[in-house]
């Protein structure tokens, strides 16, 4: 396939980048540094430096793309419109090209759902909506932006993040919350959006995923 990835730089974007590449896809990896992408250069690898605010500068980037994946996040803890406005940037671009297949990384924190246990629904959920509530408030925002869109969408959902070496395997569950799902590594959330691509059963779904 022919992958345009945004958030590239980032931990999860960076494995998504390494792992598509070592699958023999084609990737478009849009940065605003690209001394930051730790990622070596290679033929099937294409850098383009633009701003993903800016739906003109990243309409090339997306205009050939088979998917197109975004792992952008805000990295502080105050108020912010970075996922809401790199949502509706990319999403203008993809329209204007004709691009279909969109999947955005969200985080599991944000909702409470039926599949929570009590001790996520009542305790480590409202603590953490607390503490990232500019965070989680931005990214309900993308999200709606991209349930909005024409798309081929999967909002994707993971739980806390971590830096531990890929396990190679994963839960998943559409439309609701997995039970005891409090982590997953980066490497197998890369791992796990790749497969989400291709599948048909995630489209215009939100998908939580975890160990």
């Amino acid at each position: 396939m022919r992958l345009t990835i945004f958030g590239a730089t980032g931990g999860t974007g960076t494995h998504l980048v390494r792992q598509a590449l070592e699958r023999g896809h084609e990737v478009t990896a849009v940065v605003r540094d690209p001394s930051r992408l730790d990622v070596p250069a290679g033929d099937r690898l294409d850098v383009v430096t633009a701003d993903v605010m800016d739906p003109a500068a990243i309409t090339p980037a997306v205009a050939a793309a088979d998917a197109v994946v975004s792992a952008l996040g805000h990295r502080g803890t105050g108020p912010t419109t970075v996922c809401q406005d790199a949502a509706r940037g990319i999403i203008a671009a993809m329209t204007k090209t004709g691009a279909r297949r969109f999947l955005m990384v969200s985080a599991a924190g944000m909702v409470t759902d039926p599949g929570d246990g009590p001790l996520t629904r009542y305790v480590a959920k409202p603590i953490l909506q607390r503490i990232l509530r500019n965070n989680f408030a931005d990214m309900g925002r993308a999200e709606e932006e991209v349930r909005g869109s024409d798309l081929d969408w999967t909002i994707v959902r993971p739980p806390r993040l971590t830096d531990k070496e890929g396990a190679g395997r994963y839960r998943t569950a559409t439309d609701r919350s997995i039970r005891g799902g409090v982590h997953i590594s980066r490497a197998d959330l890369a791992t796990g959006i790749l497969a989400m691509i291709p599948d048909d059963a995630t489209v215009r779904r939100h998908v939580w995923i975890a160990h």
